[in-house]
């Protein structure tokens, strides 16, 4: 298959379905070109080496990519992000509907705008397109903390209308999300849930990491790692970590990462003058394996939202891949991933008593039981979410589209009537 892969962001940003993932399928004898912008992502400004132009060609890894001109910007301003999004969506599909034609099918994979670009080129080009749907808009976008975004429902609403009716394939992260969009009223059978993956080559220690200003040993460690966001809900889990401390006074939580609520973070810490919380900034992802691997107990919690019920944050594959006990204050698929696992312990969101109390629990937890928890979560991650069976999966449903979509055109030629299929 011949595959034009569109992505807002793409290598050197940290997506998910990055250059690895893509190599992955190149290996199986396919081919990939990449459109997608300048990188800004998460912080807003362009990465040093880059500047806004109106085309530039590059090779990552192999990959041909090629990168258009977009607005950069990641932070509270509804307007800002709107003109991020449009901007690149309307470059992209530009791009797209002049090169599609010689691919075999569009991918389109996060945000759920690129959908519009991969619907635009296809119709032009006359190719199928596969969305991978990541964040159930507008309801995720609502919630992300920006100002103004409720203004921006309605018209989210209508391009993740036009996205889905568009596409001929859509591939969700869970069977939630696979719901939601049938309630929607998009077809069930157009939908497939792929499961998303660990970096596996990250989710193990590599030595790399230099540990010490972390102050791990000596204590009982829970470490978060990702984004420090509005919806992550950590000011939850920074209290809880004060008020777990007063019972177990060698309890630390190390929250490592980026975002739009750092700041305040660390002013709450200081307000709290929680002594046993420490927030540090992102390491590269080769290094995070040596992090989490120095932990007692990963940590993931999301605001207490209908929406986080039916989504599985990337983190819980990942969590599960480093074979470590998890802490999770969460509802739905992620919570019962890991309560089916015995993999630790679940709590309700936004609820500092209990994940507190939690705290308390595993820390006094015995050294063997947290190791048999943590076997099971490595357990369950090789069984049900690996990346080998992402990229098969991945590799089926592009191939189904096409077939979908010739088997198509055929049915409309059978119907064209016989004269004009001679005068053609």
């Amino acid at each position: 298959m011949r595959v034009l892969f569109v992505t807002q962001w793409f290598d050197p940003e940290p997506m998910f379905k990055g250059s690895k993932f893509v190599k992955a399928l190149m290996q199986r004898g396919h081919h990939f070109e990449i459109v997608t912008g300048f990188p800004n992502y998460p912080t807003g400004k362009l990465y040093q080496g880059y500047k806004v132009s109106l085309y530039r060609r590059e090779m990552i890894d192999g990959i041909p990519v090629h990168r258009v001109p977009l607005y950069p910007s990641h932070d509270r301003s509804s307007l800002r992000r709107m003109a991020n999004y449009l901007s690149f969506c309307a470059s992209a599909a530009i791009f797209s509907a002049l090169h599609a034609r010689r691919f075999d099918v569009l991918y389109a994979y996060s945000p759920i705008t690129t959908g519009l670009v991969a619907d635009f080129a296809g119709a032009v080009a006359r190719r199928p397109r596969v969305i991978d749907v990541q964040d159930i808009w507008p309801d995720s976008v609502v919630r992300s903390g920006m100002t103004g975004t409720r203004w921006m429902r309605p018209i989210l609403g209508t391009v993740c209308n036009i996205g889905h009716h568009g596409a001929t394939a859509i591939v969700v992260q869970s069977q939630g999300m696979k719901n939601c969009l049938v309630e929607r009223g998009v077809p069930a059978d157009k939908v497939t849930i792929i499961h998303n993956f660990a970096d596996e080559d990250a989710a193990a220690p590599a030595g790399r990491c230099n540990l010490a200003p972390y102050r791990f040993d000596g204590h009982f460690n829970f470490v978060f790692g990702g984004n420090l966001g509005r919806v992550q809900g950590l000011d939850t889990v920074i209290r809880a970590a004060h008020l777990a401390h007063c019972q177990v006074p060698n309890l630390r939580l190390l929250l490592i990462g980026d975002g739009i609520e750092a700041d305040r973070l660390k002013t709450l810490v200081s307000d709290l003058k929680a002594d046993n919380v420490m927030i540090s900034p992102a390491v590269p992802l080769d290094m995070i394996g040596d992090v989490f691997a120095a932990a007692d107990v990963l940590v993931v919690h999301l605001w207490d939202d209908p929406l986080f019920e039916i989504t599985i944050p990337t983190k819980t594959q990942f969590y599960l891949a480093m074979g470590k006990p998890i802490l999770v204050g969460i509802e739905g698929e992620a919570a019962a991933i890991i309560r089916d696992a015995g993999a630790g312990m679940v709590v309700p969101p936004q609820n500092v008593d209990a994940m507190a109390q939690a705290m308390v629990k595993l820390a006094r937890t015995d050294r063997q039981q947290l190791l048999e928890m943590g076997r099971r979560a490595r357990e369950t991650y090789l069984n049900k979410f690996s990346f080998e069976k992402a990229v098969t999966a991945t590799e089926a449903a592009l191939a189904q589209a096409i077939a979908v979509w010739r088997g198509e055109k055929r049915a409309i030629l059978d119907n064209v009537d016989p004269s004009s299929k001679r005068a053609g």
